[in-house]
């Protein structure tokens, strides 16, 4: 399926966004940007299973923002704990989501690449 220019245009100024912004918590919401735009388009479905981690910061960052009603899990609170630390500048290297983000951002590159070859 090739990319309309309009989703090429949007799609291109969020990974741009995650290009542009230093390590931080504001890298993880350009993360969540990213993602949040290839979800909605319906993209997802041919990424490889690396995008799960991309996908991780989405639905942390999505889930810190909000009030939950019913158990989200082990892990999804784990993830909110860690990127809230990182959103109150309490960075460690044992949180895996500030360790990482050099990670996280080559996958943003990886992922964009196989969206949209021709960029």
């Amino acid at each position: 399926m090739k990319l309309s220019e309009t989703m090429k245009l949007e799609l291109d100024r969020r990974f741009q966004k995650v290009l542009a912004t230093p390590a931080s918590f504001d890298f993880l919401v350009a993360i969540h940007d990213f993602v949040q735009y290839i979800e909605l388009s319906s993209l997802s479905k041919r990424l490889p299973i690396q995008y799960a981690h991309l996908k991780q910061i989405y639905q942390g960052v999505k889930d810190s923002g909000a009030k939950s009603k019913g158990d989200l899990g082990h892990a999804r609170y784990m993830v909110i704990h860690d990127l809230n630390r990182i959103q109150n500048n309490e960075f460690s290297q044992n949180n895996l989501f500030w360790r990482k983000q050099e990670f996280f951002r080559k996958l943003a590159i990886e992922i964009h690449e196989k969206l949209n070859p021709s960029f």
